[in-house]
């Protein structure tokens, strides 16, 4: 994996693990969702405004069918995890939602984007995985009487996950869509796919917003802005490199849930992180 591309994957995960935060502590909010979403659609309008205006892409069918799925299975992946948050913590759903996706993607960009990693990327990413898997609980999960909707949820989100992560990644390395454009489509159909709904709850969307509009403007800052770095990264460096990187956002989730959420456990996460980074180091040399 290219340096610069690493770079960007470092960056995004800062910005993806600090989002996430900011969602788990609206977990209890029915319209959050459409809420960054309206918050993305008005921030990001001129970054589009001045790419249309320096070189206007000309979109054909196949740029438009993969935008409107592109923007399907994010909607899809963003309701998941907000109903994730919902019924259980930070450290157990966004590990798993982390680690089943890259999982999935690596062997989908293998399968349909024909990538061929080496063994040093394969077990980078099987490290990054494992990681995850400890710093989500471990076998503790697996355990009869275990609350597992955290589980499940958080696999539900990564299949989704992994899904706009190939999708995603054909979109700017095959058809040569903007990650901006990518990135915007999704988040201006997730806003009009959700709208109905929220209109039909107009009675809680103000007290929502009025309770919820800074979480949800720096989710509508920092969720585009971290994607848009890993599309960036995918143009540079294999899906199958980047998609299992992007797990570094772990070490600062980790932290995250241990001093800013009281979830607790810091050395088993902290040692969790170091398999991750041992992963990441793969994938960077592999």
């Amino acid at each position: 994996m290219p340096l610069s591309a690493l770079a960007l994957v470092i960056i995004a995960a800062f910005t993806h693990a600090s989002w996430n935060l900011l969602a788990k502590r609206a977990a209890d909010s029915r319209h959050f969702v459409w809420l960054y979403s309206a918050g993305t659609v008005l921030l990001w309008a001129p970054v589009i405004g001045l790419l249309f205006w320096h070189d206007a892409p000309q979109l054909d069918w196949r740029d438009g069918l993969a935008l409107l799925v592109s923007a399907l299975l994010h909607t899809a992946y963003s309701l998941a995890l907000q109903r994730g948050y919902k019924v259980a913590d930070l450290s157990v759903v966004y590990p798993m939602a982390r680690g089943t996706g890259p999982l999935i993607a690596f062997f989908g960009a293998i399968l349909v984007l024909g990538e061929r990693p080496g063994w040093l990327a394969a077990l980078g990413a099987l490290l990054v995985v494992a990681g995850v898997f400890w710093l989500a609980g471990g076998p503790q999960l697996l355990r009869p009487g275990t609350d597992k909707r955290g589980l499940l949820w958080g696999v539900l989100t990564g299949t989704f996950i992994a899904a706009y992560t190939v999708w995603d990644g054909y979109s700017v390395k095959v058809l040569l869509l903007s990650p901006f454009l990518v990135d915007y489509v999704g988040n201006l159909l997730r806003f009009m796919l959700l709208l109905p709904r929220a209109l039909a709850d107009r009675a809680a969307l103000w007290p929502e917003w009025l309770r919820y509009w800074k979480p949800a403007l720096g989710v509508s800052v920092l969720g585009p802005l971290g994607y848009t770095l890993v599309l960036f990264a995918m143009q540079q460096a294999p899906v199958s490199h980047v998609a299992p990187a992007r797990e570094l956002s772990m070490m600062v989730g980790a932290w995250y849930g241990a001093k800013l959420l009281d979830e607790g456990e810091l050395s088993r996460r902290l040692l969790a992180a170091a398999i991750i980074v041992a992963g990441v180091l793969c994938l960077a040399l592999g």
